[in-house]
């Protein structure tokens, strides 16, 4: 089967759009959904769905294959718009569709925070705001501008939290983040952890060398009950800030 090519300046596509658009401002309305913060997804999967309309009559989710089984078309899970899985299960339980296009007011409000926090982070555009502090500490998985960040905020009190090393005595004499809290390292874990005294509900952040050793004690401290771990995704080799010799 030859590829299929549909232009999108055509006046039957741009009729078939402006029809999509009205639907999909249709279903944010029936369900008291949002549109994603981010208008190149909408935008994406509108263009996908007036596509599947024209070259199928039917607005199939743009994200799965179509097959035509015994003369008619077909989605994948039989997703078409809005998807039936959609409504019961993704947009309840992860607050967005598959497609990313509808998702429920919180996971919206949530995303433009995010995408507000990733500018002042790693653009360093401005000052995180206490909000965006708290999102970025209860992250799992940190890049080294957003540990900068934070670790700038919390020297003005915008926010809390204790940065623990987890690599080796030596390796810390040899440099360590600055600001950092804490050194437990990895071959006396458990008992450094005792004297550590560090409180199960806190933020803690952990980082080693390169992130391998980290994520490891991230995941024993998780299983310990510490309900508040992240982790220096790459460790002190990627991180930009000031080391302490």
């Amino acid at each position: 089967m030859s590829i299929i090519k549909i232009d999108m300046n055509s006046p039957e596509f741009q009729a078939e759009l402006e029809k999509t658009i009205k639907f999909t401002d249709k279903v944010i309305k029936q369900f008291n959904w949002q549109y994603n913060p981010m208008a190149e997804i909408n935008e994406g999967v509108q263009l996908g769905l007036a596509r599947n309309k024209v070259m199928y009559n039917k607005r199939f989710c743009p994200c799965y294959m179509v097959e035509e089984v015994d003369g008619k078309f077909q989605s994948t899970d039989n997703r078409t718009c809005p998807c039936t899985i959609a409504i019961e299960k993704e947009i309840p339980e992860d607050g967005v569709c598959h497609c990313q296009i509808y998702c429920t007011p919180e996971y919206a409000e949530a995303k433009k925070l995010e995408l507000g926090m990733e500018s002042a982070v790693h653009q360093h555009s401005r000052g995180l705001t206490k909000e965006e502090c708290q999102v970025l500490v209860n992250k799992k998985e940190l890049d080294s501008d957003e540990l900068e960040s934070l670790l700038e905020a919390r020297a003005i009190g915008m926010v809390d939290f204790k940065l623990v090393d987890v690599r080796e005595h030596m390796e810390w004499q040899m440099g360590h983040i600055e600001g950092a809290d804490k050194l437990i390292p990895t071959s006396s874990f458990f008992p450094t952890l005792d004297e550590a005294k560090l409180s199960k509900d806190e933020n803690i952040i952990v980082y080693c060398h390169v992130g391998s050793r980290s994520a490891h004690c991230a995941r024993i401290l998780r299983d310990m009950g510490h309900t508040k771990i992240g982790n220096l995704s790459y460790g002190i080799v990627s991180y930009g800030g000031k080391i302490e010799r």
